[in-house]
């Protein structure tokens, strides 16, 4: 593998189509303002770099980037490439990660709008994201111990996983289908709307209207805080550990729960069962 240590680099395709490289304390910054740094390639490391110019990973294949800065100016960095590892690494810019193909990232710090678009087989351990329309339109996620604070995540997702995480984000995993979500937090308003095989199990769940219009919903021994008006016209087997505050108009299943403030059954269509108190209610996953 070619190595390129302590280089600066700034103009345009700087490193185009390089086939083997490991980028050792670089800058990719500077007057020419280049763009697409290393497009087109294989094979490449970018070690304790730092990232200050446009789009710098696009078409590339077996990609590692570790503790490296890919700033707010770095912009669309990681499109259409495929077998990526990011460790300790600051992604920073706009629309980081788009179309892309088997990506693992651990130890990362997120502040990027749009990120994640349209991925397939994304892994995510131990990270810190902060977003609006987080993974939109992405399958195959699998999460572990991740914090995201946003708007609009996890939309039209599919066939994902997700545990030990903390999600503060309004109008998340809307249209999803086929997720499982385990001992986490998921606070935000409208969760969850129109999603299909949906599945919460051991979670803390807050915030209004959640969970309405949904197919397939699952809920075991969830707690849910501040809730209120769930669970409108949805499909749902649910248990739950705490009081609600308002259940309205189910469509179908068994709710069970220790108690709720009110329950508004006001349409004949309305079909669900809400069952109060010590009578413990069995959900198959």
């Amino acid at each position: 593998m070619n190595v390129v240590e302590n280089k600066v680099f700034d103009e345009e395709r700087a490193l185009y189509g390089a086939d083997g490289i490991r980028a050792v304390k670089c800058r990719f910054d500077g007057p020419a303002d280049g763009e697409s740094a290393f497009k087109e390639g294989r094979d490449i490391t970018a070690e304790d770099c730092y990232f200050n110019l446009r789009y710098p990973f696009w078409h590339d294949d077996k990609l590692v980037i570790k503790n490296s800065e890919l700033t707010e100016l770095c912009r669309a960095a990681l499109w259409y490439s495929s077998n990526i590892l990011i460790t300790d690494t600051k992604l920073h810019g706009i629309k980081a990660v788009r179309e892309c193909n088997k990506v693992k990232l651990k130890d990362c710090d997120i502040v990027s709008p749009e990120f994640g678009w349209f991925t397939r087989g994304i892994e995510m351990t131990d990270c810190a994201a902060q977003s609006e329309y987080f993974m939109l339109r992405s399958s195959g996620l699998s999460f572990d111990n991740v914090s995201l604070k946003g708007k609009y995540s996890f939309q039209y997702i599919e066939d994902s996983v997700f545990d030990n995480c903390v999600f503060d984000t309004k109008d998340a995993f809307w249209h999803a289908k086929n997720v499982t979500v385990r001992n986490s937090v998921v606070k935000g308003e409208y969760l969850a709307w129109y999603s299909e095989n949906i599945t919460f199990e051991n979670c803390r769940i807050t915030g209004t209207q959640p969970l309405c219009y949904c197919k397939g919903l699952k809920l075991v021994n969830c707690e849910m805080t501040d809730t209120d008006l769930c669970f409108e016209r949805s499909e749902v087997e649910a248990v739950i550990t705490s009081d609600i505050l308002s259940v309205k108009n189910p469509l179908s299943g068994h709710i069970y729960a220790p108690s709720a403030g009110e329950i508004i059954m006001d349409t004949d269509i309305a079909k669900g069962e809400v069952i109060l108190g010590n009578k413990k209610g069995v959900v198959k996953n």
